[in-house]
């Protein structure tokens, strides 16, 4: 028998942190849903702002565009993601996103990790 009330959420329970570059919502990770093996969240980058350069140490991190476009550097290399990319980030890569659009740039983020620590360079 599953505990429903560990297994679904409500948007009560989805805490939002703000950055001057954008936002990060958490919409499942273990804080949330603890035994959770993933962390989920949507990304908020404002035009011609950019996250820090960081990497994850225990996760790998898939990325998928949902509207906008963005410069997206990978340990220095950099490509052009837009609506409807979806990028894999390694554990360990270094990385960061920057918005080089005119709208805000929305992105589905998925760690391989419950418990995602970030490294910030």
């Amino acid at each position: 028998m599953f505990d429903l009330g560990l297994l679904v959420s409500s948007s009560s329970h989805r805490p939002v942190e703000n950055y001057d570059w954008g936002t990060l919502q958490w919409l499942c990770n273990d804080a949330i849903s603890p035994g959770s093996q993933q962390t989920v969240g949507i990304c908020h980058i404002h035009p011609g702002m950019k996250n820090p350069i960081h990497y994850h140490p225990n996760c790998e991190e898939i990325l998928y565009v949902i509207e906008g476009v963005g410069r997206h550097s990978f340990n220095g290399e950099f490509v052009e993601l837009r609506a409807g990319s979806t990028a894999r980030i390694p554990i360990g890569v270094k990385h960061n996103f920057e918005n080089i659009g005119d709208q805000v740039l929305i992105c589905l983020i998925v760690f391989s990790s419950g418990k995602r620590q970030t490294v910030f360079c």
